[in-house]
């Protein structure tokens, strides 16, 4: 049974009208009715009785007609979504992003790609690093934009580098110091984001190695939030520069060479990316392989 006499059926059960129907179809009414013909030769059953007015579903044509309806359905999602895979100029990218970059490098990136290629949609995910390392593993996004290289076969290029800095509230005893080393942090209470989180296991780090740990004060997934914490005196953060500043905190530079975080795009490499994904990846990283 061809799927071009099934959609024919439900065109013919949608208008009623065999001549009419053909003529909205580009075909003769001929053609259509051998195509009925063979629909019902095949299924051993009755799909429409003629009548003087037209054509009208039988019982079981009406059952016919529904799975038909689906069939057709379920080939045109079929088709579109291969449009999506396979065509570099409308088809799908699936970009995760880092909650903290939500609102400065993302929305540049995308400005600068849509201008390239307006008709490619890209659906967003903002998402802690753990979880885009997760879902890249899992297929469930393209490409995502991240602080964290992930492990294994991964491509990796880095889109923006910012340096680390101490917020303090305004009053605070370091609020004037030209730099601060993370080792006069020790009893101070720290607001951070929670384990787990990349952006924790960077701080964590540099804390290590500053052999320095101080108590916990709050935590938040939130860079913003947690610089505004800061600001209510309720700690200190290490947080990326931009964000320092923001509700009045004084972001003093980290006396440590590593104090810095790199935003980079990152894809799995182990199999070969949809065209669309390959189009915003050649892009955003023309010289990434």
């Amino acid at each position: 049974m061809l799927l071009r006499d099934l959609s024919w059926m439900v065109a013919l059960a949608d208008h009623r009208h065999v001549t009419d129907t053909a003529a909205i179809l580009g075909t003769t009414q001929p053609t259509l009715s051998r195509a009925l013909a063979r629909v019902e030769a095949e299924l051993g059953a009755r799909v429409f009785e003629r009548a003087s007015d037209g054509v009208h579903l039988t019982p079981t044509g009406e059952l016919v007609v529904a799975a038909a309806r689906d069939l057709t359905a379920r080939h045109d999602r079929l088709l579109a979504d291969l449009a999506g895979v396979l065509d570099p100029d409308t088809g799908v990218v699936r970009l995760a992003f880092l909650d903290s970059i939500a609102t400065s490098l993302v929305p540049r990136v995308l400005r600068s790609f849509h201008g390239h290629a307006p008709r490619v949609r890209v659906l967003l995910r903002q998402e802690p690093a753990h979880e885009i390392v997760r879902d890249l593993t899992r297929g469930v996004v393209d490409l995502a934009i991240t602080s964290v290289r992930p492990p294994g076969e991964h491509g990796w290029h880095p889109l923006q580098e910012e340096r680390l800095v101490l917020a303090v509230p305004p009053g605070h005893r370091l609020r004037g110091r030209e730099s601060v080393s993370l080792g006069e942090l020790a009893g101070e209470e720290l607001v951070t984001t929670p384990v787990g989180f990349g952006f924790r296991s960077l701080v964590d780090s540099l804390l290590r190695e500053a052999q320095v740990t101080p108590t916990i004060s709050f935590e938040s997934q939130d860079l913003a939030t947690i610089e505004g914490l800061v600001a209510a005196g309720l700690g200190v953060a290490v947080v990326p520069e931009p964000f320092a500043g923001q509700s009045g905190t004084v972001g003093v530079p980290i006396a440590v060479p590593g104090a810095r975080r790199t935003i980079g795009l990152t894809w799995r490499t182990d199999h070969p990316l949809s065209a669309p994904a390959e189009r915003f990846r050649t892009f955003v990283a023309p010289a990434a392989r």
